[in-house]
């Protein structure tokens, strides 16, 4: 055993309780308005194509930020609960790189061009983040319930099997309800009108295309937001901890996927990796009366898991490169593009 891993090991078999000043909440939410304003309306207020160098550079500041607020948490409350932190921002950094194909196949299947995405990924995440707080808010009650916990571990281990079996199945954004309800119920304006969610015509409301796509976008995280938030409550039943870790991985996404959307094929068994990892977070719930893993045991697992899946897949893709015309390749949109 390393010296110096021997106070950090011997800590995180001990969870301390956390207490949260409410002012804590408030500061985190305000700075991650603050952080979204600037993004979207300063360093992003003109439609454009990220560049690969540019999707990097964001994708590393936003995890040395979420590591920056790691190590503040480790100051604050203690090893322990930082420790929990990496692992459900870990956990829900996974998860969000399998969303990247889901919005790949979106975007393709409405013909949205690059430099339009940005923004509709933009009001997405934020419905993402208030559906989020949402889920945790009643999540965190449920919890408090006998057997939840055991219904939520069930879950992740449904789910882990179905992620697993559906590897390399279409996703097909026609089938979404929110879609089909939203065409029925609204006046939708036909062709392209830039990056405008409404416009009006003759005095009245239309909606475009690219609303259409925002819809998709976050209805389909609902979906997401069923996954994995069950999955990090198995992690800390910590509210603070879920949240904010949940929001870090969330306002990485636009970035990780400007980076890995050209990519995506490069990781063909990461499904397996993340369907594995669902598995052993519901066993590990199903189990929370007889076997308890010291956070950092659990953080070796998942990192295991996810290393495991990732360098197969690289692997893999070097001694058999995808062809163009694979069966995995988004499927084409009926309609107009955006």
């Amino acid at each position: 055993m390393v010296p110096l891993l021997q106070p950090l090991i011997a800590q995180a078999d001990v969870v301390p309780d956390l207490v949260v000043a409410p002012w804590f909440w408030v500061a985190f939410c305000a700075g991650t308005v603050v952080l979204l304003v600037l993004d979207m309306f300063v360093f992003h207020k003109d439609a454009h194509e990220p560049s690969l160098r540019e999707s990097a550079m964001w994708t590393v500041f936003w995890c040395t930020l979420a590591l920056i607020f790691n190590g503040w948490i480790a100051w604050e409350f203690g090893h322990v609960h930082a420790v929990n932190f990496f692992t459900g921002y870990l956990v829900e950094w996974s998860l969000s790189m399998d969303n990247v194909f889901v919005f790949l196949v979106i975007f393709s299947y409405f013909g949205v061009p690059l430099k339009y995405q940005y923004r509709v990924l933009f009001w997405g995440i934020f419905g993402a983040i208030v559906m989020r707080l949402t889920f945790i808010l009643i999540a965190n009650q449920l919890v408090t319930l006998p057997y939840v916990l055991e219904a939520f571990g069930l879950f992740l281990v449904y789910t882990g099997i179905k992620l697993a079996r559906a590897h390399g199945s279409e996703t097909n954004p026609e089938d979404n309800p929110v879609l089909k309800f939203a065409r029925k119920r609204l006046r939708v304006a036909e062709g392209s009108h830039g990056d405008q969610f409404f416009i009006r015509r003759d005095g009245k409301l239309y909606v475009t295309y690219l609303f259409l796509v925002l819809l998709v976008i976050e209805s389909t995280d609902v979906v997401f937001a069923i996954d994995s938030v069950p999955a990090i409550f198995a992690i800390t039943q910590e509210p603070f901890i879920v949240f904010t870790s949940n929001v870090f991985a969330i306002m990485g996404l636009r970035a990780l996927y400007f980076l890995l959307a050209g990519v995506m094929n490069l990781f063909r068994y990461l499904s397996y990796g993340l369907s594995a990892i669902l598995i052993f977070i519901g066993v590990k719930m199903l189990l929370h009366h007889w076997w308890k893993l010291p956070p950092w045991q659990s953080l070796l697992v998942i990192v295991s898991l996810l290393a495991t899946s990732i360098i197969a897949s690289l692997i893999a893709a070097r001694n058999d490169p995808p062809s163009d015309d694979d069966d995995d390749q988004p499927p084409r949109p009926p309609q107009s593009p955006v």
